[in-house]
């Protein structure tokens, strides 16, 4: 894979000259992943025979004469392709012979098996794991907080386009972390540019008043201690139809990064630290600087103020809009 930080597959794998005679294993519950290594598979095949046949079928509805027929010679084309998906719901009784088909594959077939992770089929997929010689394995697992922002720069870079980390970031605060929704995003920011720079102020005209973006927003301001602006961006958050239980999620995200940032080991690296808080490197500036107000105690009672503040807009106070100003009011004067 181009981007290591995306799957996790073995070296030799990388640089397999041909997925003929060969077995690929892709596992892992992130589907994105999970596609686009099935798709290089198919294009490494299709480099060396254009007209590949490549047949496509869900391992429920197989029984062992279609899987023979998909794994076994044929007399019209001699190299072909099997992509077997959801591999956890094969019949058991067809496990041994899958097994098999891994074991010693037919030289002109390229053979791509993809299960979605979980405990279901796990024996299959410890057996396939030990086939070393002949079976790739490809894990795509759902991406951390701290690596969705790489995630975003590897797919501009993909498009030949650069951006820097904060700008990346901004892009997840504002668009989730649906990673589907990350690459729609950036293909949009991209085609838009027409070779321009990839700008905050650009992600800020296309993804404005967005509830993550604008919610964290309340969140800083109030870490920071900023209680006229971060009451002003409450009030303009939820003009913006944001839903409240939006804005105590940030607020006890935030705050539990700094409970983070705060009680971890002295001494690391910024690579380290970033990774040990669950924050993209950038971030530790901004976490630094709210620090200097508050210690364990403090972020403890904040904590406390953003769990009453979360019942009271699920329904145990009348009015949700005044819970939140409170909320906001007290996290700001609690800063040091």
């Amino acid at each position: 894979m181009a981007d290591g930080m995306l799957c996790s597959m073995p070296r030799d794998s990388q640089t397999s000259p041909s997925p003929f005679g060969r077995t690929l294993l892709v596992t892992g519950p992130e589907s994105l992943l999970a596609d686009r290594a099935v798709t290089e598979r198919v294009e490494a095949a299709r480099a060396i025979v254009p007209e590949v046949e490549i047949s496509w079928a869900d391992a429920g509805e197989l029984e062992a004469t279609t899987l023979s027929e998909m794994c076994g010679g044929s007399l019209f084309a001699s190299q072909r392709m099997a992509v077997i998906r959801s591999l956890s719901e094969l019949n058991p009784d067809l496990v041994d012979m899958m097994v098999g088909l891994a074991k010693q594959p037919d030289p002109e077939i390229a053979l791509v098996l993809v299960h979605p992770g979980g405990v279901k089929g796990k024996g299959l997929l410890d057996k396939l794991r030990k086939l070393k010689g002949t079976v790739d394995v490809v894990t795509c697992q759902p991406l951390k907080a701290w690596e969705l922002g790489k995630f975003v720069q590897a797919e501009f870079r993909r498009l030949g386009a650069r951006t820097e980390p904060q700008v990346a970031q901004q892009l997840v605060d504002a668009q989730g972390t649906d990673l589907r929704g990350l690459v729609a995003a950036v293909r949009q920011l991209h085609d838009d540019a027409d070779g321009a720079p990839i700008s905050e102020q650009l992600v800020s005209t296309y993804f404005a008043g967005r509830s993550e973006v604008s919610s964290f927003a309340v969140a800083d301001a109030a870490i920071a201690g900023q209680t006229t602006r971060a009451l002003e961006q409450l009030r303009w958050t939820l003009s913006t139809g944001t839903a409240p239980v939006l804005v105590t999620a940030a607020l006890a995200m935030s705050l539990r990064g700094l409970g983070k940032f705060v009680t971890a080991p002295r001494g690391l690296r910024d690579a380290e630290l970033a990774k040990e808080v669950g924050v993209p490197s950038w971030k530790l500036k901004t976490l630094r600087s709210q620090a200097r107000g508050w210690d364990q105690g403090r972020i403890a009672r904040a904590l406390l103020v953003v769990a009453e503040a979360d019942a009271d807009v699920k329904g145990a106070a009348e009015n949700a809009d005044f819970a939140l100003e409170r909320a906001v009011l007290a996290i700001s004067r609690g800063r040091q």
